[in-house]
């Protein structure tokens, strides 16, 4: 979970009639919209730099990123499709509020969302989108970011208040809510291996969920993937110091499973079995966007969510520590301008290699994509509407020719 549109406090923004314009107006609007940043940090960055000196807010530190850490580069994907909303369709329309995660139970043609009013709704696909019925199946009391399907209808559920839960129709259940002696400050990604071990993030130990822009803003490694083993009721530290710590995804054998870091725009892989067990590797760096969500599909195709692409006013801030600065006290005063466009899904290999990639200019803060049968549907944190793209229909082609 990460939301480039508000930043300091998640807001829901008007709702969206997803109206595409021409290729045309679209590049026009991009560059509107990077020249309204220039001139806000230009114009802005003296004087709320003089105010940082007199309210500076405790605790932040903003930090240069890590050396190896490469903004002019991202990756080449052989496929695209940059103008997905052509063909997109809206399901549960004003039903669910804020479907920041999605996953699909095959028992039932099922998909389960997390809202922001902390129920989680159960929708049965169907064919046709008009035929889709969406009801309330249990609520948490919190806020349910990450699902994962677990055993006996039940869900796993990493709740941004409560922690992590166990939940079913009947009933939820804590399952733990610290690592370490540490509180879980944010915990927002998990899945469920085949020996019921729950894999899951914490996004940062420092900053709540009303503050994780903060937490993206300050570029430090707050945090930690973790494990829970329902057995022994152990929860465990696998890695920390990470890079605002997200997606988590099992592979197919349970041998490795993906993890997401959104600052640095890169999954890496941690082994659970075999001579590198306890280890991490690479997986895929320089992605074309900030990941956040990451699923399997069962066919061989890991699915990265990225609520925007590597803007200019993600570049300007990602390399300059003090105007992460001037935009955290500038947004107790000023209406921070939008930073998130050109967001989408990307379809990566289980080797680490980009396959397809989904997009449009003027589609911003997508959360998760989840691939059933032809559709890939996608959530965002700060829609009322699931999504739905048929990749039939609307395929990602080869990029030298027209998307």
């Amino acid at each position: 979970m990460v939301h480039f549109r508000h930043c300091i406090l998640t807001r829901r923004e008007p709702k969206s009639h997803l109206v595409t314009p021409p290729m045309g107006e679209a590049r026009t609007g991009t560059s509107v919209i990077t020249s309204l940043w220039v001139l806000f940090l230009l114009v802005l960055v003296t004087p709320l730099l003089f105010f940082w000196l007199l309210f500076r807010p405790d605790g932040f530190d903003p930090a240069p990123l890590p050396d190896h850490h490469s903004w002019f580069s991202t990756l080449s994907v052989p496929a695209r499709n940059s103008h997905v909303l052509r063909g997109t369709e809206r399901l549960g329309d004003g039903l669910v509020v804020g479907p920041e995660d999605l996953v699909y139970d095959p028992n039932g043609h099922l998909l389960y969302t997390g809202c922001e009013d902390g129920w989680i709704k159960r929708v049965r696909l169907s064919e046709a989108v008009a035929s889709m019925s969406v009801e309330n199946w249990t609520y948490t009391g919190g806020r349910p970011l990450g699902l994962a399907v677990g055993a006996d209808n039940q869900l796993m559920v990493a709740d941004a208040y409560k922690g992590l839960l166990r939940v079913s129709k009947t009933g939820v259940e804590v399952l733990t809510d610290e690592a370490g002696g540490m509180k879980f400050g944010l915990i927002n990604c998990v899945d469920v291996a085949g020996d019921g071990v729950i894999y899951f993030t914490d996004t940062s130990y420092k900053y709540r969920l009303g503050e994780h822009m903060v937490d993206f803003l300050e570029g430090r490694p707050h945090g930690r993937l973790m494990s829970f083993d329902p057995s022994t009721n152990q929860t465990k530290v696998l890695v920390q110091g990470l890079y605002f710590a997200n997606g988590v995804a099992l592979s197919p054998g349970n041998d490795f499973l993906v993890f997401c870091e959104t600052v640095l725009r890169r999954c890496r892989k941690y082994h659970i079995q075999g001579d590198k067990k306890g280890t991490v590797d690479d997986f895929i760096d320089n992605l074309p966007g900030f990941p956040d969500n990451i699923h399997f599909d069962g066919k061989g195709l890991f699915w990265i969510a990225f609520p925007s692409s590597r803007t200019f006013p993600l570049y300007m801030l990602s390399r300059y520590p003090v105007l992460r600065k001037a935009l955290a006290i500038g947004g107790r005063f000023v209406k921070i301008p939008n930073m998130n466009w050109d967001s989408g899904v990307l379809g990566v290999s289980l080797e680490g290699k980009p396959v397809a990639l989904y997009t449009d200019p003027d589609l911003a803060g997508v959360t998760s994509g989840v691939k059933v049968g032809r559709h890939l549907y996608y959530g965002s944190l700060d829609k009322d509407y699931i999504s739905r793209l048929d990749l039939i229909k609307y395929p990602a082609r080869d990029r030298r020719s027209r998307a």
